[in-house]
């Protein structure tokens, strides 16, 4: 009577080793869908307040420019382009003027 035994306990592990696998599986491609969803719903939108971002160009550089609130998305490399490798207090002022920072 051990034989039976063993032979469902191996076939309710293979069951099991399956399900496990299934779910993972599905795990994956869920957390894949809501990585579509959450790109298609932001994209090309404001971070801050959610409105349209609207490309500009400056000095050379495209940026995005939110229409709402004026935030400011730079890509991966942009602000190195914008900064470039001036030691100057050239950069510094191209970056106030792009942010449009204030002296209180």
């Amino acid at each position: 009577m051990s034989k039976p035994s063993s032979e469902q306990e191996y076939f309710a592990r293979q069951e099991a080793d399956k399900l496990a696998a299934l779910k993972e599986q599905l795990l994956q491609e869920a957390a894949e869908k809501a990585k579509i969803d959450r790109a298609t719903l932001h994209h090309n939108k404001c971070g801050k307040c959610g409105a349209d971002m609207k490309p500009r160009i400056f000095k050379g550089v495209e940026i995005d420019v939110c229409v709402e609130c004026s935030a400011v998305l730079l890509d991966p490399g942009e602000l190195e382009e914008l900064a470039g490798t001036e030691d100057s207090g050239l950069v510094l002022t191209s970056l106030k003027e792009l942010f449009h920072f204030t002296r209180e």
